[in-house]
C-alpha cells in the first residue's frame, strides 16, 4: 500500500512502522493517524510478523502530534480531534501483537504517550523525552504515565511540563526497557522485537493479553475515560489568562508566551 507520512514493510518476522515527516520532526497529524491505523491493520493480519516495530525517520522519533490543523471551534468538535488521537495511541497497547517502540532525538508529547502504550521501548542516550503540554494550556491525551511511573513521579513530569528529560531519568521511571548509544537504537529495537518474534506466538499473546487484563481490573480504560474527559475541558475552557496567552503566541510565538507566563514567577 502507498504511503505518505509513514513507511511500513514486513521483515524477519516483523512489521516494521517508521514515521516518515523528518521535515516536521515526525509531527502526527491526522494523515499520519490514519496511515498509522491503516499499517497496524497489515501487520496485524499478516502471519508473518509476529511484532511490531516503531520508529522514526530523521532527527528525531517524534515531537507530538501537530499543532496545526483540526477544528477546536467548540467542544464537541475538541472531542473529537481528542479521540481520533487517543485510538491511535491504544492501538498500540491493545494490539495483539508485541509493540516496540525505538526513539531517538526527541520524543515529546504525545509522541511519548506512544512510546509508552507500545509494549517494549529502546531509546537512544542523547533521546529528550517530554510532556510539555501544560505550558500550552493543553491536557494530556492519554494519561498512561500514572500507571507506568506511580503519582508522585507523573506529577513532577506532568506539571511542571518539562521537555529536556533525559533518556537516563527515562529508564529509571520505567518508561523505556534500555538506552543504548546514539545511533543504535534502531539495531537494539529490532533485536527486542526479532527476540519476542522468536518465541511460541500463542504464550505472547496470551501473555500481554494477561498483563492488559490486570491493568483493566484496576480500572485502566476507565481511568483513561475520565482523563480524556478532562483533557476536553482544558483544550476549551477560556479565562482571562488563556485568551492572553493565545494572544501574544499569536504575535510573537509560544516561545515568547511561555517565558511571558513565567516572568509573572519569577523564573525568567
Amino acid at each position: 500500500m502507498d504511503f505518505e507520512t509513514i513507511r511500513y514493510g514486513e521483515e524477519g518476522g516483523l512489521g516494521v512502522i517508521a514515521l516518515n515527516r523528518p521535515e516536521k520532526l515526525n509531527a502526527v497529524n491526522a494523515a499520519m493517524i490514519d496511515e498509522l491505523h491503516r499499517a497496524l491493520d497489515l501487520a496485524e493480519a499478516s502471519e508473518a510478523v509476529r511484532a511490531i516495530l516503531l520508529h522514526g525517520e530523521g532527527r528525531a522519533f517524534s515531537a507530538g502530534f501537530d499543532l496545526e490543523g483540526g477544528d477546536w471551534s467548540s467542544e464537541d468538535s475538541a472531542r473529537r480531534e481528542l479521540q481520533h488521537d487517543f485510538d491511535i495511541i491504544l492501538r498500540f497497547w491493545n494490539s495483539p501483537k508485541v509493540t516496540v517502540a525505538a526513539v531517538h532525538g526527541y520524543c515529546l508529547g504525545s509522541a511519548c504517550e506512544i512510546a509508552v502504550a507500545c509494549d517494549l521501548a529502546v531509546a537512544a542516550e542523547g533521546t529528550r523525552f517530554g510532556w510539555p503540554e501544560v505550558k500550552f494550556g493543553s491536557g494530556i491525551v492519554a494519561l498512561m504515565l500514572p500507571w507506568i511511573t506511580g503519582a508522585k513521579a507523573a506529577k513532577e513530569l506532568l506539571l511542571l511540563g518539562d521537555d529536556r528529560i533525559s533518556a537516563a531519568r527515562a529508564e529509571a521511571l520505567g518508561l523505556v526497557n534500555r538506552v543504548v548509544p546514539d545511533g543504535e537504537h534502531l539495531e537494539a529495537g529490532s533485536l527486542l522485537a526479532r527476540s519476542v518474534a522468536a518465541n511460541d506466538p500463542t504464550a505472547v499473546k496470551l501473555t500481554k493479553q494477561a498483563i492488559n487484563r490486570a491493568y483493566e481490573a484496576m480500572g485502566f480504560s476507565e481511568g483513561l475515560k475520565e482523563a480524556l474527559a478532562l483533557d476536553v475541558l482544558a483544550e476549551t475552557i477560556e479565562t482571562e489568562e488563556s485568551r492572553e496567552f493565545d494572544a501574544l503566541a499569536a504575535e510573537q510565538g509560544h516561545k515568547a508566551a511561555i517565558a511571558w507566563r513565567r516572568r509573572k514567577y519569577g523564573l525568567e
